[in-house]
This record gives C-alpha cells, sequence and structure tokens, in this order.
C-alpha cells in the first residue's frame, strides 16, 4: 500500500520557478503536457464524505484509474498531505468511464491543466497550470518535500494541503462562479 506524500504551493511565474527548479538541482522529467481528469462517485457523494476519490485521468496519451483515501491512521493531513494511493494504467479510460456508470456511479467532478514533471533523483515537482492558477506539487518523503521547498524557497506558510477539487470551491466562492468543474472552457466563461 503506497502512501503519497505532498505539498501544493502558489506559483506566480512558471518559468521563474523553472530556473529555480534547475539550480535547485532539478531535471525536466516530462514536457509540459495537457492533462484531463474525470473524479467518479456515488450519486450521493458518499465517497467524498469518507475523502476518497475515484479517478480515471488522461495524461501523456496514457489512461490511469486511481484510488486514494486517508492513510489508516486517520492523518491525512499535518503539514503535508497523505493519502493512500491505488493507481493502474488502463487502455482505455473512456471504456472504463462505461463500466463506472454501469455500476452506478456517476460523473461528480472534472478538472483540467497543463503538467510538467521535474525531479531531482529522489522526489518529483509537478508544475501544474489550472484555469484557477499555476500551483507546483512537491511529492517525496516528508523530510525530503521540506528540504526540496526549502531548496526552492518555498516556506512552511506557503504549504498548500487541498485538493483541486477543494481549492476550485474556494475559488468559486471567492468569484461568485457558477462554474461547475474545473476546465479552462467552464472557468473562462465565468469571468468573461
Amino acid at each position: 500500500m503506497a502512501i503519497e506524500t505532498e505539498i501544493k504551493f502558489r506559483v506566480a511565474d512558471v518559468s521563474a520557478l523553472a530556473e529555480r527548479l534547475r539550480a535547485a538541482g532539478f531535471r525536466l522529467e516530462t514536457p509540459r503536457q495537457f492533462e484531463s481528469n474525470v473524479l467518479y462517485d456515488t450519486p450521493d457523494r458518499s465517497m467524498r464524505a469518507r475523502t476518497e476519490i475515484l479517478r480515471v485521468r488522461s495524461y501523456g496519451g496514457r489512461w490511469t484509474v486511481t484510488h486514494k483515501r486517508i492513510p489508516d491512521d486517520g492523518v491525512g493531513e499535518d503539514r503535508h498531505k497523505h493519502r493512500v494511493e491505488t493507481e493502474t494504467e488502463v487502455a482505455d479510460g473512456t471504456v472504463l468511464a462505461e463500466i463506472f456508470q454501469s455500476l452506478g456511479l456517476v460523473e461528480a467532478f472534472r478538472y483540467e491543466k497543463w503538467r510538467s514533471e521535474w525531479t531531482d533523483g529522489t522526489g518529483h515537482c509537478l508544475v501544474d497550470e489550472t484555469p484557477i492558477g499555476d500551483f507546483a506539487e512537491l511529492e517525496g518523503s516528508p523530510e525530503w518535500i521540506d528540504g526540496a521547498a526549502e531548496r526552492l524557497g518555498v516556506g512552511h506558510s506557503e504549504y498548500l494541503t487541498l485538493s483541486y477539487g477543494r481549492m476550485f470551491e474556494a475559488w468559486r466562492a471567492e468569484h461568485h462562479s457558477d462554474a461547475e468543474h474545473l476546465t479552462f472552457g467552464a472557468v473562462a466563461a465565468t469571468k468573461t
């Protein structure tokens, strides 16, 4: 059972972050690519109520299905976000969507981003350009995350442990938006 540990932080300038990453010993592992995600849940959102997600992702010509949940010890967030993550590649996410819907699951939330992946050989920095702003995720051990953040000039006070879904809810409230999904088209339509 793999535990994913991460933090996010806001990025004011993606190009400047790329320079800081290079200076901190990171190398570009995956150039900027479009990513599309769909979360599935029961009609009454019981998975969300249990802090679980079931996601189908299309990224870089590959499809993956992921289930995430809080670890058995109940520690989901401290300074870092911790989730049990079970993930596998699938041949066709559209077929998987049909299976989920046949089982009574519904498409609960869509989100999109442009993502590039960096590594220093130990952990990863994922740079996400989303419809509501740019963010980076540091994924690795808690010690590695704190060390990498320090090398990048990111203080603990800048750490974010919210999911993109929760961040989108806050953005919607702040901008009085009725967008239902965190997609470039939906967010752009509410900004006009």
